[in-house]
């Protein structure tokens, strides 16, 4: 696999979308998660997609259980949890893995594109994001203390290239 359009996910309504749906623009993949101390980015997540949607920039969360068990709603649970919590209007994908031998295809492929601090290639925590520019390349990996609003002149440059 050589570009994130390459892969393809199940939404959180259990269809599934390959993510060359989303070919030109610049994506902001995230793993999320509903009762972690950084759930509240799921608000800055949704500023960064209301901002820059009409833009070219999608915002794509994956929820996840794997930290602490902070993810362990289903699906419908998960959905209107983010919608009614945070008014969540980005795409949002069915419950995934990120690390170990059931992680998501993606996520394997984002973790060794852009590994994180020592090179490590798991995903350390909830709300590690990645950016990945209209060329299908990843750019950039972020914390999961890294604000959503703290990569505007990131997602801002990688529209511009």
């Amino acid at each position: 696999m050589s570009t994130v359009y390459d892969f393809e996910a199940r939404q959180i309504d259990g269809k599934t979308v390959s993510l060359s749906a989303f070919k030109g623009q610049v994506l902001l993949i995230v793993n999320t998660a509903s009762e972690c101390g950084f759930t509240p980015q799921f608000a800055g997540l949704e500023k960064l997609h209301q901002t820059y949607g009409n833009k070219g920039v999608a915002v794509l969360g994956f929820p996840c259980n794997q930290f602490g068990g902070q993810e362990p709603g289903n699906d419908g649970e998960i959905a209107g949890f983010c919608q009614v919590n945070y008014g969540v209007s980005f795409p949002m994908m069915s419950k995934i893995e990120v690390n170990g031998p059931g992680a998501h295809p993606l996520f394997q492929w984002l973790t060794a594109e852009a590994p994180g601090l020592l090179g490590s290639k798991a995903v350390k925590w909830n709300f590690t994001k990645f950016l990945v520019g209209k060329d299908g390349q990843v750019i950039k990996r972020y914390a999961p203390t890294d604000k959503p609003e703290s990569l505007v002149k990131d997602i801002e440059a990688a529209l511009a290239a």
